[in-house]
């Protein structure tokens, strides 16, 4: 009879390793959120109305823009609302990432916080956050008649775990950069409003003149954008993404994060 108490003891010893995980992740979203928000006034709360106040306010400004697209279903302020919000995830996930380390580098004296945890509970605040926000604002939308429910509501939801997904591989990178380089920080920010108008936040591929399309839609951003309209506007079938392609690039991006984060925890000295 075969031997399965090393199996057992692999699969225990797994599943009490990530209930370890979870446990920390959860303690440091706390700790995020009590130091990033406070406990006064509404406190944590904050996490929702901020990217809501800024989201409003972007939809507002394209309030009077009618439909986007004559003859279709989409019109400006959902698709205005979608696109600044979901591009917010990204922005946030990318820029926080910067300060992480800096901001939380005594909590690696405890040998079960890595860095790893420290980028990861970062990236599921903001995408909470934001996510949430974004359900609130389009729900508000439909009651009004503003909007219309989403065409197709799982790839929405699908394509703004990629965008969090990819967003989180980039941050790895970022947090390990402005470690070894503190000009690098300078460019983090600056790039993510450039790649604002190329990311396809705010316009549709078809819209886009050959040989442009073309180029763009080679980006993984412009495909998650790409899959979040068509995911918000059943009219628009989009067929310039590939969830494969952008899969990927988030696994080949993934594990070269975790290769830097190696690195990185070599050469990070806590004292």
């Amino acid at each position: 009879m075969l031997n399965t108490r090393p199996t057992r003891r692999f699969r225990s010893s797994t599943l009490d390793g990530f209930d370890v995980q979870r446990h920390v992740i959860g303690a440091l979203l706390i700790r995020e959120l009590h130091t990033r928000y406070g406990r006064d006034n509404i406190g944590s709360m904050w996490m929702f109305l901020e990217p809501l106040l800024l989201a409003v306010a972007v939809a507002f400004l394209h309030a009077n823009g009618g439909n986007g697209h004559p003859g279709s279903d989409i019109r400006i302020i959902p698709f205005a609302l979608t696109g600044y919000t979901v591009f917010m995830i990204f922005r946030s996930i990318v820029t926080r990432a910067e300060s992480a380390l800096e901001a939380n580098r005594p909590l690696l004296f405890h040998h079960m916080v890595t860095i790893f945890d420290l980028l990861f509970s970062r990236a599921l605040l903001e995408l909470i956050a934001t996510a949430g926000a974004l359900a609130l604002l389009f729900s508000l939308a439909v009651a009004t008649g503003l909007a219309e429910p989403p065409g197709r509501p799982l790839r929405l939801m699908s394509a703004i775990v990629l965008l969090a997904w990819f967003a989180f591989a980039l941050s790895m990178g970022i947090a390990t950069g402005v470690h070894f380089s503190k000009a690098f920080s300078k460019f983090v920010h600056p790039a993510t409003y450039i790649a604002m108008p190329l990311s396809g936040a705010f316009f549709l591929l078809e819209w886009i003149p050959q040989p442009y399309r073309t180029w763009l839609s080679w980006s993984p951003l412009n495909q998650i954008f790409e899959m979040v309209h068509s995911g918000v506007f059943k009219s628009y079938d989009s067929p310039y993404f590939d969830p494969l392609y952008i899969i990927g690039w988030c696994m080949v991006l993934t594990v070269l994060g975790f290769l830097l984060l190696r690195v990185l925890r070599r050469h990070l000295h806590l004292s």
